[in-house]
């Protein structure tokens, strides 16, 4: 296993336990920066990337949306009556301090874009609503009768597919049956995902009546040629009428989801959207690295090859390119692929050492409970992870049978759940510690020795009991995160199934 272009051998010692100990994260050293002014000159505000480095640690690696990552759970350890008594377990341990979240998938979308790596179903047929959200809720009821006290719901975030592919009439339907007879904490986080291609104002004013109040749009690209090659046509006069409606009915906080590495994409592609993006002035910011995984999502209908792909050094250069220009219009960068303004929650979050990361990405809000309804949706019980089974048909049919519609998952050991703490420390606030007993394990410290020759890159600097992420270090989370991976080193794939960190 490698997580940079060279030759490494490590013995790897497996270590095994058990633990019902929440390990605490901590929270980050320094300050916030300074104030940026909203329209300065451009100006390179950080180090440009070394050109070795980035040939050398760009590999296939996760994005640590969760560890241990899908592909290393082990299924067979794994009972839907673990599952069951975790959930139950972390409930009552958590509900009334911290309530729990909720995460629900919409797989249907009107038009196919073959970018995406989501969960989807295309169709027109706008009957499947109703059945679905019938059993969307009927999942839900199951749940709910393994709680022993009413939930109290923190977090919801609504994704796809198109959530608005649905009527806001079954919307309405859905959220109101979801929240009946539940309690809403204060503070709370009501997101959804929208296709502005697909969402009326309609849609806008009933989900704000729900109780939702940060939507967030799947822009990807301004470029014409790069929304027609990926079959995402959406003109800047419609994302901007979406955004103004928005605006109007009171939303609080507008997330634009925006994509580097797509085919066709250029430094130009870039500067065009993201001067549209600062017309517009969304408080969030999502840059994701594309997913290059066709072994994953197959070609299908797409219109491009591998030779209409930027590569690795150009990739990194629109990255760069695109930070550069939200910096200096005043966007602080949040992790490893999110820009907030400075009044917004998810930037305060990352201040005051609240920021943490699931399988949505970045979070200014935490729950170790978090259930994921629908189709392939993934729930978080903290000491243990459940995915929901990946197909439509037979999604429904199980839970038509009254069965959670639970595929596969994984309990996490003690060393899981060390490790886990110590990666979300750095891709959440760039360090981490291990001054307590229940922080460290023999695997955290293999991992360390590992980071060894990342620490001679001037990547991170490691003490006794504590690692630093350095400014040069910061656009390789991903490596340094798969040094502390132990599943990852143990279980080298013997075929690519993640896309490049790069």
């Amino acid at each position: 296993m490698k997580f940079w272009q060279s030759h490494l051998t490590v013995e790897i010692a497996v270590a095994k336990g058990n633990s019902d100990k929440n390990p605490k994260l901590s929270l980050p050293i320094g300050k916030a920066p300074g104030e940026i002014s909203l329209y300065p000159k451009f100006e390179v505000t950080k180090p440009s990337m070394d050109k070795k480095l980035l040939h050398k640690y760009n590999v296939p690696g996760p994005r640590y949306t969760s560890y241990p990552t899908v592909p290393y759970w082990d299924d067979e350890t794994f009972t839907i009556a673990h599952w069951r008594q975790i959930l139950r377990r972390t409930f009552a341990h958590t509900n009334k301090n911290q309530g729990l979240g909720l995460y629900i998938h919409m797989p249907y979308c009107e038009n196919l874009c073959t970018y995406c790596g989501c969960n989807k179903r295309i169709t027109k047929n706008h009957e499947v609503e109703t059945p679905y959200i019938d059993a969307l809720l009927k999942e839900w009821g199951l749940y709910r009768s393994l709680l022993d006290d009413t939930p109290r719901v923190k977090e919801l975030h609504i994704g796809g597919g198109t959530p608005t592919f649905f009527s806001p009439q079954n919307l309405a339907r859905l959220i109101e049956s979801l929240l009946r007879d539940v309690s809403v904490t204060e503070p709370h986080e009501f997101a959804f995902e929208a296709n502005p291609n697909f969402t009326t104002r309609q849609h806008l004013e009933t989900m704000f009546r729900l109780g939702f109040r940060r939507l967030s749009l799947g822009v990807e690209d301004f470029d014409p040629k790069v929304q027609e090659i990926i079959n995402r046509i959406q003109p800047f006069k419609q994302v901007s009428l979406i955004t103004n409606h928005a605006r109007n009915i009171g939303y609080s906080s507008l997330n634009f989801d925006l994509v580097y590495g797509l085919p066709l994409q250029r430094k130009e592609s870039i500067i065009h959207t993201i001067r549209n993006v600062n017309k517009l002035r969304p408080d969030r910011v999502a840059f994701y690295s594309y997913a290059h995984v066709p072994w994953i999502k197959g070609v299908g209908q797409r219109k491009f090859s591998e030779k209409d792909l930027p590569t690795g050094p150009q990739k990194r250069a629109l990255y760069e390119l695109g930070r550069k220009m939200l910096e200096e219009t005043g966007y602080r960068e949040i992790g490893m692929d999110h820009f907030a303004l400075p009044h917004d929650d998810l930037y305060q979050a990352s201040m005051e050492g609240r920021l943490h990361r699931n399988f949505m990405g970045y979070t200014p809000v935490h729950t170790l409970l978090f259930l994921g309804l629908g189709v392939s949706s993934i729930s978080d019980g903290w000491h243990g992870f459940a995915q929901n089974d990946k197909t439509i048909e037979n999604y429904v049919d199980r839970i038509a049978g009254e069965e959670l519609p639970v595929l596969r998952g994984h309990i996490l050991d003690q060393e899981d759940l060390v490790l886990r703490r110590h990666i979300l420390n750095i891709m959440c606030r760039f360090e981490t510690s291990w001054k307590q007993e229940e922080e460290r394990h023999s695997s955290l410290y293999k991992g360390l020795a590992r980071m060894k020759e990342v620490e001679a890159d001037g990547l991170v600097i490691i003490g006794n009991d504590h690692l630093r992420v350095t400014e040069e270090g910061r656009p390789f989370l991903r490596n340094i995160c798969m040094a502390l991976d132990a599943k990852l080193w143990r279980n080298e794939p013997a075929t690519q199934i993640f896309s490049q960190t790069i």
